[in-house]
């Protein structure tokens, strides 16, 4: 019997990127790109290569154009911490696996190192499969834990649980990360969201702004922990960003959605240097009305428009710019 499961990106609606310093965050993924992961019981266990761990190449643009979509470790140093991370969980919680082997395939077309969360999306898929393989549940929070033990004690990747828990929900999730509930039981406190009244978003990005979330949490993390005045002031106001943004969505208050989407992303630049290049995304999306701000780590952003003739604009003035617009098909499994 094979197996077959999946992951998709993951958008950061708000509170970003607090979520990693006991803050709060929505989220949600969508299905506009997909990781998949095939597994089939087999003799001994094998990993099958597939394009993210490329050694062949046509000539040496090819081979930068590969490190620029999927990095320097590859799916395949994914698939090992994962799996690595799942035996380990079995063996902590007594849990017997049967004696038999597997091959596992896996394919991804999310676009990496922009904050999307596709390294986590394969992971996410990986661990889906093992768990339906092994006939083990895990829960969606503990699932996300150990996603984020891979990324952060495996690959020393820094980064919070928010991609994560997103993904092991498949809904759009209100997160709270406070530190004492943190603390008394290992992770957040997660609540599903309605989509009833999603403002209309969009995602744009630019391949060529690849940079892994490492690169900017490395130096958040160190200013975090020696207690810098101005960080700690961010991470409380990204989380009550955060809460208004909640209750903007209830009352469907889209102009006040709007305009915390756009703090969001202001109070992050006035925190953090940002690069032109996605300044500049930010900018050409808000010259036309839009909201922005960044998805992720950098590389991609994501904000809200009115109408499909502001959309229209957008993603004429972005296409003129070499930046991809699409409309996120929002998972609420």
């Amino acid at each position: 019997m094979i197996i077959e499961t999946s992951s998709y990106p993951r958008a950061a609606v708000i509170g970003n990127p607090s979520d990693g310093y006991f803050g709060k965050t929505i989220a949600f993924v969508f299905s506009n790109f997909i990781a998949k992961v095939k597994i089939y019981q087999t003799p001994e266990l094998e990993i099958k290569p597939q394009r993210l761990d490329g050694t062949t190449f046509k000539n040496m643009t090819g081979l930068v154009e590969d490190i620029n979509f999927a990095g320097y470790y590859g799916g395949m140093r994914l698939i090992k911490g994962m799996i690595k991370v799942f035996y380990q969980y079995c063996i902590n919680n007594n849990i017997s696996l049967a004696s038999k082997n597997f091959t596992i395939q896996y394919t991804s077309d999310i676009p990496l190192r922009l904050g999307l969360a596709g390294s986590s999306a394969i992971l996410s898929a990986c661990l889906k499969g093992l768990c339906l393989f092994y006939e083990i549940y895990i829960a969606p929070a503990i699932f996300a834990n150990l996603v984020l033990s891979v990324e952060n004690d495996e690959l020393g990747i820094s980064g919070g649980l928010q991609d994560r828990v997103a993904q092991a929900f498949e809904k759009p999730v209100f997160m709270n990360f406070d530190k004492k509930i943190m603390k008394k039981q290992g992770y957040g406190n997660y609540s599903v969201l309605q989509t009833d009244n999603f403002p209309l978003f969009y995602i744009a990005f630019r391949k060529n702004l690849s940079e892994g979330t490492e690169v900017l949490h490395n130096n958040l993390k160190a200013r975090f922990n020696i207690g810098e005045e101005k960080v700690l002031q961010a991470m409380n106001r990204w989380s009550e960003i955060t809460e208004e943004f909640k209750k903007a969505l209830q009352e469907n208050d889209r102009k006040n959605m709007h305009k915390l989407i756009d703090e969001n992303f202001d109070l992050r630049k006035e925190l953090i240097c940002i690069s032109s290049g996605n300044i500049e995304m930010v900018d050409l999306a808000r010259s036309v009305g839009a909201s922005a701000k960044f998805t992720g780590s950098g590389g991609a952003i994501i904000g809200t428009y009115d109408n499909e003739s502001m959309y229209s604009k957008l993603k004429d003035l972005m296409n003129n710019h070499e930046i991809e617009v699409i409309k996120p098909n929002i998972v609420n499994n």
